[in-house]
């Protein structure tokens, strides 16, 4: 058992460790690589040590934040609001599929991603050094994580190098061509099943990678290449382990007060007492998602919430997509009519009137609470990176496309309806795969998976402005300089 928390226990804690990858909002990650090995050799003596080093890992997961909210933003779920049309325009360029190779919120996605592997590939580079108890698990938690990083890469920008053995090095860089996705998919499934096995399904601390954890990545990773047997075995391995159960109440699963509960398979842990500022988002502990995306309160009593930047607006067709009794409308959208009405005393600003829908995520919306400054960016809403809800509905879309059973994959379905109101569907066929689709769009709307879904299913055509090419997200400009020009751009950018 670690005797440390995941999140409290900061990156400043251990900066002497990190010191490779602290500042890679300032300068290329690569650029500062060799200071940080010049003494790494003295490093990993003991268990805390390789302890240590696992926090590392799991800090990395804070800047998932981004992930989330493009994911949105990208897709026909929400726009991108703010206060103008030019606020954030990375943002904003990728809602009207106008971004290119120099969009630096992508460059943040990329550099981000690699920090968290360049991390564990540090633990990697020096696991057999010594032995210890508990290392097998520790071993299979650092593979897990890296697993999870690189999917994020593969879904955002599809070919990637692949750094498996050690930290990563100019050298390397600029001699290691992106590796096709096949082939990265491939080396993670390989990862991920040898980890199953030195993993518990219970950790005796929130947000550690479980048995349930990596069975679940993994059987992501196989739907999204369409493996559906492979996917439906595996999932099933997650929903007949008896571990996890649906929230009764949907409208709690994204309180604060009700994190990490039965319906959490992997959750992503935020603290608000740390502070942090704009000067460097991979440093905040705080979850800087939910500052943007609350509204603009301007007076008035809007308790029990607190004020945002008005980012990641749903749309009124997401609205509409809701029927009126289904339980989940209300505690995923707020209704700035609704609440009005409710609290005559509350005032806002509209932001960003091109992009005002009159609703806001509230999944992740800002809660008042006793958060450090800059307060903005310092929420302690953590993030659900997978629900059993969402378990429950990949297995039934695998057990649907792959024909194997329409049956159990409607069961499945009708699990997640009846918990929010709904009557069971009755469906087969590719009737039933739509049915699948939609539940999924209603049931993690503003959870970062719609835009991934739509593309991984080709169904784009509702996205404002969608291309082609927009299939994929382009390698930053910057980083294939910095390679030395030995990467490929993705096709059309």
């Amino acid at each position: 058992m670690f005797h440390f928390n995941l999140r409290q226990m900061t990156i400043k804690k251990i900066t002497a460790l990190f010191l490779i990858l602290t500042c890679f909002a300032c300068e290329d990650y690569i650029d500062t690589l060799p200071e940080g090995q010049e003494n790494s050799e003295n490093y990993f003596n003991s268990k805390s040590d390789y302890e240590d080093a696992l926090v590392g890992v799991y800090d990395l997961l804070s800047t998932t934040y981004l992930n989330n909210i493009l994911g949105e933003i990208a897709s026909d779920n929400s726009l991108c609001g703010g206060e103008t049309p030019t606020d954030v325009l990375d943002w904003q360029q990728i809602d009207d599929m106008t971004h290119t190779p120099d969009n630096g919120a992508l460059r943040s996605v990329f550099q981000f991603m690699y920090a968290g592997i360049s991390r564990a590939n540090y633990i990697v580079e020096f696991q057999d050094k010594i032995d210890f108890e508990g290392k097998e698990q520790l071993l299979a938690e650092n593979l897990v994580l890296r697993s999870y990083y690189y999917f994020e890469l593969v879904k955002f920008f599809g070919d990637v190098p692949l750094y498996t053995n050690g930290r990563i090095t100019i050298e390397e860089s600029q001699s290691i061509p992106r590796t096709p996705k096949a082939e990265v998919y491939a080396k993670l499934e390989a990862d991920l099943q040898s980890t199953i096995d030195d993993l518990p399904w219970q950790q005796n601390q929130n947000g550690r990678v479980t048995k349930g954890t990596a069975l679940s990545l993994l059987g992501k990773i196989y739907l999204y290449q369409e493996k559906f047997e492979l996917a439906a075995t595996t999932l099933d391995l997650v929903i007949n382990s008896g571990q996890y159960q649906l929230v009764d109440d949907f409208s709690t699963i994204f309180l604060n007060s009700n994190e990490n509960n039965s319906e959490s398979v992997f959750e992503v842990q935020y603290f608000g007492g740390e502070g942090g500022s704009f000067d460097c988002f991979q440093c905040v502990e705080g979850n800087i998602a939910v500052g943007f995306m609350g509204p603009r309160f301007t007076g008035g009593d809007f308790a029990p919430f607190t004020s945002g930047f008005s980012f990641n607006p749903p749309t009124q067709e997401l609205y509409n997509l809701y029927s009126a009794d289904d339980e989940r409308r209300d505690a995923t959208i707020l209704s700035m009519e609704s609440f009005i009405a409710e609290n005559p005393s509350v005032t806002f600003s509209l932001g960003n009137e091109l992009d005002y829908t009159g609703y806001y995520n509230k999944k992740y919306i800002p809660y008042a609470e006793a958060n450090s400054g800059d307060v903005n960016l310092t929420h302690s809403n953590n993030y659900r990176a997978i629900r059993y809800s969402d378990v429950l509905l990949m297995a039934a879309e695998a057990y649907n496309r792959s024909g194997l059973n329409d049956s159990k994959a409607k069961d499945y379905v009708n699990l997640v309806r009846v918990r929010a109101g709904l009557d069971e569907i009755q469906t087969s066929g590719t009737n039933l795969t739509q049915d699948i689709y939609k539940e999924r769009r209603l049931e993690l709307a503003g959870e970062g998976h719609r835009f991934f879904d739509q593309v991984r299913t080709g169904r784009t055509n509702s996205i404002p402005n969608f291309s082609n090419k927009n299939v994929l997200f382009p390698i930053p400009r910057i980083e294939i300089e910095l390679a030395g020009n030995n990467w490929e751009q993705n096709p059309d950018y």
